[in-house]
């Protein structure tokens, strides 16, 4: 990994995990449904002035793929980030960061139950190693706790966010659409934003704060249109699984960010269940052998 090439997506990592500090900053700062709405919208009319004239002229490329793009959309912008708003008004930023952490394992287990991949030693181990973890952060290192008070609904929903988007991955890569990244992007985010118009309405259109528009600026822009194409650019100069693996950072980015700027406490649950259940993605990132084979390397 030639480490200058990896100076850009990491970049685009750092920005994602402001982003989580944004969706906590959102709270009580802006109504989720509006800074939702007005991110997305922000972001599809930037991307429209560059890529509105090439997807118009292959509409009927396009045609045919936009039933899969409109899931995505949901998937990816509606369902994602709505829940992750909403989350961030009963969880910290630290918890929420952790929790997305486990989106490339998730995609893993939905590969193999929707897709029909094949189980691997480092999917079945990981998995078990992060729901140990998962257990301990949740609980605050009490982990019978759980079982008396439950599970705190902004980290259910958080989890229900990094699930949504574990399956907009598993879906992109297995539908393979033959539209250009750009191009794609741009479909998907306009499917969304007038499903995320009618959630905006619903609520009875709350206006953008003073406080709320440097943060629908920050998600608009440097987290919907900046980190992709830093991010993309890393791909083409690393390859996908290595690009991939400096996710893996975006917890520890979210936590150090929350801890210097929002002022929240680091707890020893939060590095030991954190720790585990990044260990836990790391094998089933690593560990490729299918399970019939066992733990032979």
């Amino acid at each position: 990994m030639n480490p200058k090439h990896t100076v850009l997506p990491l970049i685009a990592v750092m920005i994602w995990a402001g982003n989580t500090i944004v969706s906590k900053l959102a709270d009580g700062a802006i109504d989720p449904a509006a800074i939702s709405f007005y991110r997305w919208l922000l972001a599809g009319v930037l991307l429209a002035l560059v890529f509105a004239k090439p997807v118009w002229r292959q509409r009927r490329e396009v045609w045919p793929h936009l039933p899969k793009l409109f899931v995505l959309g949901m998937l990816g912008m509606v369902l994602y980030q709505c829940l992750a708003y909403v989350a961030a008004q009963t969880t910290s930023a630290t918890n929420m960061g952790i929790l997305a952490s486990l989106m490339p394992l998730m995609a893993v287990g939905f590969s193999v139950a929707l897709l029909g991949d094949k189980a691997t030693v480092g999917g079945v181990f990981g998995g078990l190693l992060s729901l140990v973890g998962l257990i301990y952060l949740l609980s605050h290192g009490h982990p019978a706790t759980l079982l008396s008070h439950g599970v705190a609904s902004g980290d259910c929903l958080m989890l229900l966010a990094s699930a949504s988007y574990a399956c907009y991955g598993v879906l992109l890569k297995y539908w393979a659409i033959p539209l250009k990244i750009w191009h794609s992007l741009s479909i998907q985010i306009w499917s969304a934003i007038p499903v995320l118009l009618v959630y905006y309405l619903s609520q009875s259109a709350p206006p953008i704060t003073a406080a709320g528009l440097p943060l629908v600026l920050y998600a608009g822009i440097p987290a919907s249109v900046i980190a992709p194409i830093l991010w993309m650019h890393g791909v083409g100069k690393l390859g996908p699984a290595r690009t991939t693996t400096l996710m893996n950072l975006l917890p520890v980015f979210t936590v150090m960010i929350a801890v210097l700027f929002l002022g929240e406490s680091l707890h020893l649950y939060h590095i030991v269940g954190g720790g585990i259940a990044l260990l836990g993605v790391v094998c089933a990132q690593t560990l490729k052998q299918p399970l019939r084979r066992g733990f032979v390397i």
